[in-house]
């Protein structure tokens, strides 16, 4: 790992994953679909996995409908799932809201000492509300995660494509170097190389100010997507990381789906070249991750080199060892 500031530069890479491999699910967000959830082991298992539901997965909280269960059962979780030695990978259920809450209950003395123990760190998976604990595994421990499907999501249940980019990474990351979909193509000409990071950006934006926050996205590759947020909040979220100076001296930007935030063509589209092309750097949209029926799995924390021209993310070494 690359010493210097919380969560910069190239991150610890995780071991991939064994036939029998057992994968932790846990919940740190909201409320699970129990039906979802089966289905989503269903797929795991026919990869040859052992998945394991942690205790508190399918909780609902007494009072806020938008969580799954209590603030600190879902973080014990989280710290169980991560320190047991059987356990080979974390996988989320789903996102929705509710990682702030319980991200600074999770152990992270523990797990750092865990990872120490057997050498290595785990592949995390998630994406959407996820995003606040891929920052908080690279300022926090300084590992490379992944932001990819969740066990209870209708894409990874039903699409073959979402599966597969999960899959291979999982199992022969080597074969994943190169990420990008045939919808990609240029917003802003040019390549670069970086460390990548990211997630949602309401989330991203949401961190500024917290206390174990990246500093800065300096130097990064930041791929970037959303949900269910209009073009002026879009504006407002892009804004304020601009203006918080948090994207100073990114090196390129690789954006994924805006869905259920508008018109792409006519509102989004606009907003993200007026907000993005300004700094000056390779920018490459609908690469295809997030929350779209064919989501790829993009590794956080690896050195890459983005192509704007060509409209792929290259990896300079396999996500996983």
């Amino acid at each position: 790992m690359t010493r210097g500031l919380p969560g910069l530069g190239e991150l610890s890479r995780p071991a991939r994953l064994r036939p029998g491999a057992r994968v932790a699910i846990v919940s740190p967000s909201g409320p699970v679909p129990a039906e979802r959830l089966d289905a989503g082991l269903d797929v795991l298992r026919g990869w040859d996995l052992d998945p394991v539901v942690l205790p508190h997965v399918l909780d609902r909280h007494p009072e806020f409908g938008h969580l799954a269960g209590d603030d600190a059962d879902r973080a014990r979780d989280l710290t169980e799932a991560w320190c047991d030695p059987a356990v080979a990978a974390v996988m989320c259920a789903r996102g929705g809201y509710g990682a702030q809450r319980m991200v600074d209950l999770v152990d992270w003395a523990a797990m750092r000492e865990a990872t120490a123990a057997y050498g290595r760190p785990k592949p995390f998976i998630g994406y959407s509300d996820i995003t606040a604990l891929h920052e908080a595994f690279a300022t926090r421990m300084g590992v490379a995660t992944l932001h990819g499907p969740m066990t209870a999501t209708v894409a990874f249940a039903k699409d073959g494509p979402t599966q597969d980019s999960l899959r291979a990474t999982l199992f022969e990351p080597e074969s994943v170097r190169v990420l990008g979909l045939p919808t990609a193509r240029t917003l802003v000409p040019g390549r670069a190389a970086g460390v990548t990071l990211g997630g949602c950006v309401s989330l991203l934006a949401a961190e500024l100010g917290t206390p174990h926050a990246r500093p800065s996205a300096r130097g990064g590759l930041l791929a970037v997507e959303d949900t269910g947020e209009e073009a002026y909040r879009l504006d407002r979220l892009l804004t304020q990381l601009l203006r918080s100076g948090w994207l100073d001296g990114i090196a390129g930007i690789a954006l994924g789906s805006w869905a259920g935030c508008g018109p792409y063509e006519s509102e989004i589209r606009p907003v993200l070249l007026d907000r993005l092309g300004a700094l000056g750097v390779p920018v490459v949209e609908e690469l295809g991750f997030g929350h779209a029926a064919t989501a790829l799995t993009v590794p956080l924390g690896v050195p890459a080199v983005l192509d704007a021209d060509a409209g792929t993310l290259t990896l300079d070494a396999p996500a996983l060892m």
